[in-house]
């Protein structure tokens, strides 16, 4: 593999780790509607449901045994990202760039997410609120407790040299 496309990684208009509001928000606004969502997608045929509540629906397989990336790992991922109500809010198929960046830099569902996937898998993620954007939402075309909707394929892993999956770091 070549990995060139590593080196020069730039994430340029991928915003999944974090957005601010100045304006305050109600908590509890859209809580009950991401539930009912989350509860009766979770019936929907081909949908898997993880401890932690987030849901994907296999669209693509990889190859069997192929890289999946630890949380420090760069990936190269083509994605698109919708409200339930089909919103697009981002999508690097529509600027015909793939995204670089690593695992631990995103929203916890696509942390999740891309440590089970394998090159070459093409997920529909189905990110409830606590592993999105949460009660703050994610500026303004991201409501608070939205749950996102994303068609994530994995493209690369850039494997980095002593990584690891596992929780936090060590120094030393």
């Amino acid at each position: 593999m070549n990995f060139g496309w590593g080196k020069a990684a730039v994430v340029a208009g991928l915003m999944l780790v974090g957005c601010g509001r100045s304006e305050p928000v109600d908590p509890n606004a859209g809580k009950a509607e991401a539930a009912a969502f989350m509860e009766k997608n979770a019936k929907a045929e081909d949908v898997v449901t993880l401890p932690s509540g987030l849901q994907y629906r296999v669209v693509q397989s990889g190859a069997a045994g192929g890289v999946s990336p630890d949380r420090n790992d760069l990936v190269k991922v083509d994605y698109e990202g919708k409200l339930v109500d089909d919103t697009v809010f981002d999508s690097s198929f529509a600027r015909g760039a793939p995204a670089v960046f690593t695992p631990e830099t995103v929203v916890p569902g696509w942390t999740e997410a891309l440590q089970k996937m394998h090159v070459g898998d093409e997920w529909i993620l189905f990110v409830p609120p606590a592993l999105g954007y949460g009660e703050v939402g994610g500026g303004s075309d991201i409501p608070p407790n939205a749950v996102l909707i994303f068609r994530l394929k994995l493209l690369d892993v850039a494997p980095v040299p002593g990584g690891g999956s596992g929780v936090g770091t060590g120094m030393g």
